[in-house]
Parts: structure tokens; sequence; C-alpha cells
């Protein structure tokens, strides 16, 4: 694929407003101690766990409604918007730290996450669209993915000596600061409403009531309506989206207890961030794969997430460095497989209703993730944080058992990618 050199300045644009976006959004030096904050003021596990259901369950209200809004006004809003609400949530939970506080937080987190989800792969994907560019689309988002590593692995090394000087306040201003610089830097996007798509017989189309008043492009009623009907109607489209939150949600949901499993080596609180910094350099590495990844066939992405889940396993019960190095390895092969779920989705959708369709798949991982939190929740309880990490890497088996008789991975992406005007 050649890329005209008037079109090359835009596409770099948008690579390195993207990668900035990430990195600022996870460069929240409250991450990596935020569940030590929880414990320190008292909170169970069980009751962490519920904060973290609260979480995801504002997602699952906000997800679709957010991608219907960002299809139907304007993507890179949703973008800017996104990061003011988890601002106002950190400056809670210094301020007045208590399980309220923590619960409001959550409600604003989930909210700016929903506002981010399906708006940024959508907008990436269209103008890369518009561009003929693709095929780029996965290493873009691979990069954007160790990005955003790279912004979490930088709050896990400034977190800990920001903590010992200033305690928790002086982590929560720092959060709240790089979560203005993300908002800062979303204006930046380029942002080209596509063109409305010849309506599919299988989609119906959207009714005059429905039409914005100024013509061809879509309300928000149209767009839920042609997103979710996409999503439904497509088998191909409803089979790659319900890989994401098969994938992505038990490894997403163990990432939030990593600090508590660190905690039992028995290391000191502010080493806690650095023992983690082990997973985010795993986590970059699987983003960076993402290019080599998409050769993957059926088979090998089943072998991959078999692999990831006996390396996540060994590590949770090994403990100490040896397991963390162990469950950096798996961390990295999820995130790889996390991105090639979102290429092949991508890949699919043809409708005006992107953001739409990936937000129903964003939905469906908060869905499961809940499910995974009362589970977790429940095994670590009588068992401890090592077995219920164990416990959860059970269910990639299933998962793989279910590629390994599907429709080859690789035909299908490949074929999606050619039909969106991108080369394999």
């Amino acid at each position: 694929m050649i890329i005209s050199p008037a079109r090359v300045p835009t596409t770099r644009r948008l690579a390195v407003t993207l990668y900035g976006y990430a990195f600022l959004t996870d460069l929240v030096l409250l991450y990596p101690v935020y569940v030590l904050l929880f414990s320190d003021t008292g909170l169970s596990v069980g009751q962490i766990s519920s904060l973290f259901v609260l979480w995801s369950a504002t997602g699952i209200v906000l997800e679709v409604p957010s991608g219907a809004w960002a299809d139907a006004v304007s993507r890179r809003l949703l973008l800017v918007l996104a990061p003011l609400l988890p601002a106002a949530g950190f400056a809670c939970w210094v301020l007045a730290p208590s399980t309220p506080a923590f619960a409001v937080g959550f409600l604003l987190w989930g909210a700016g996450g929903a506002l981010r989800s399906g708006a940024l792969e959508a907008l990436v994907f269209t103008e890369l669209d518009r561009l003929d560019a693709t095929d780029r689309y996965a290493r873009l988002m691979g990069r954007a993915h160790t990005a955003g590593v790279l912004g979490a692995a930088g709050s896990g090394a400034l977190a800990g000596p920001v903590l010992a000087v200033g305690g928790y306040p002086a982590v929560g201003a720092a959060s709240v600061l790089a979560c203005l610089l993300a908002a800062a830097v979303a204006t930046r996007f380029p942002e080209h409403r596509p063109a409305r798509p010849v309506e599919s017989p299988a989609i119906p189309g959207p009714t005059a009531a429905e039409r914005r008043a100024d013509g061809d492009e879509l309300g928000w009623l149209a767009t839920l309506r042609s997103g979710l009907a996409e999503a439904g109607a497509d088998r191909a489209v409803r089979a790659a989206l319900l890989l994401v939150p098969a994938v992505t949600a038990i490894w997403g949901g163990l990432d939030e207890y990593t600090g508590l499993l660190a905690r039992e080596t028995g290391v000191a609180d502010a080493t806690v961030p650095l023992l983690l910094l082990l997973l985010w350099a795993g986590m970059t590495a699987g983003g960076l794969l993402a290019p080599a990844g998409e050769r993957l066939t059926t088979r090998g992405y089943a072998g991959l997430l078999v692999f990831a889940a006996a390396a996540l396993a060994a590590g949770a019960l090994v403990g100490r460095l040896a397991g963390f190095l162990l469950l950096a390895v798996a961390f990295a092969a999820f995130q790889l497989a996390t991105v090639l779920a979102d290429v092949r989705l991508q890949g699919r959708i043809s409708g005006p209703g992107r953001a739409t369709v990936t937000s129903v798949a964003g939905m469906a991982t908060d869905l499961t993730i809940i499910a995974f939190y009362g589970g977790y929740a429940v095994v670590a309880g009588a068992a401890g944080n090592a077995v219920a990490f164990a416990v959860a890497a059970l269910p990639y088996l299933a998962v793989a058992a279910w590629l390994a008789g599907s429709p080859a991975w690789r035909a299908r992406t490949a074929s999606a990618t050619r039909h969106r005007g991108g080369a394999p």
C-alpha cells in the first residue's frame, strides 16, 4: 500500500496524537496504589470488588448510548471529555477518602471510560479508511496500547517516590494533572465524518424522523439503531464482537488485583509499583507484536491463549519475583490477543455505527468483568489471591477450544481488511 505524500502528515498527526493520548490517559499515579488506598481505608477484598462492580456497571449503562452519541455527534468531542470525569473522581478519592467517595470516583471513571470506548477505535479506523490505510490499524493500535502501558509503567516508577514524599494527596494531584493534559491532547485528533453508506436489506435504514434536520447525517437514535442492527444481523460481526469480551474481560479484571498479589510477596508498599513494572513491560512487548500477530491462524491464536493461561496460572502459584516474570509473559500474550481481537472486529464492521458496535463489545466486556469480580472475591476470600489468579486462567482454555472449531481467523481478517480498502 502506497500513501501519497500529501496524506502522510495527516497519518502522522493521527498517530502522534493517538500515542500521546494513550500515554497520558494511563499516566495516572493512582493506578498502582489505589487498591492500597482502599485497603488502608479499611475496605476488604469483597468491598473492593464491589467498587469494581460499580465501575463496570457504569460502563454497561453508558457504553452503547455513548457510542451512538460518538457516531451521531463527534468522536473527538467525547475523547476530549473522557479524561475530565476521572480527574474529578481522583480528586474525590484523595480529598475525602471513604467508601462513598470511592464509589463516586468509580462512577465518574466508568463514565469517562464509556465515552472513550468505541469512539477512539472508530475515529482511528475511519481516518485510516479515508486515507486507504486500514492495513496500518493493527500497527497503530498495537503501539497505542504500548503507549498506554508505558504511561502505566511511568506511573509505577513515579508513584512510589511521590507517595513516600507527599502521600496520597500528591499522587492524586499528579493523576488529575495527567487527565487534564490528555483532554488537551485529544483536541488535536483529526476527524472527518464518514459518508452515509448504501442501506443493506439486512440492516434497516433510519426513518425520516430519525434523521437529523441537516440532511444525510444520522441522528443519535438512528445511529444507535443502525449499530445495534449490524451487531445483531451480521453473523461475522457478531462472532468478532463476542471474541472481544471472551479474550479481554478476565485478564483485564485481574489487572486490578495485581497490587494485592504483589503485596502478598512481602514487599513494602512503596515497592509494589516497581514490581508491577514487570507486568507493564510484558504488556508493552505484547502491543508491539501486533503486526506480527496478524499472521496467526485460528489454531495459532488459540495456542496463544493456552500459552498465556498456563503462564498466568504458573506465575501466580510460584509467587515472588520469578512468579511475576511469568505473569509478565502471560500479560504480554493477553495484550497481543486483545489487540488482534479488536483488529478483527473493526475489519468486520461496515455500517455507519462503528463506535456503537465497538461499544456493544465494550458493554459485553463489562458484563463479563462484573461476573468475574464476583467470582474472584469468592475464590480469593477462601483461598487467597494466588489461587484466584490461577483459577482465572481456566476459562481461556474454553475460549481456545471454541476458536479451534471456528472458521479460519487469518482468512476472515485479511478478507475484511481488503474489503475496507487496505492491504493485509
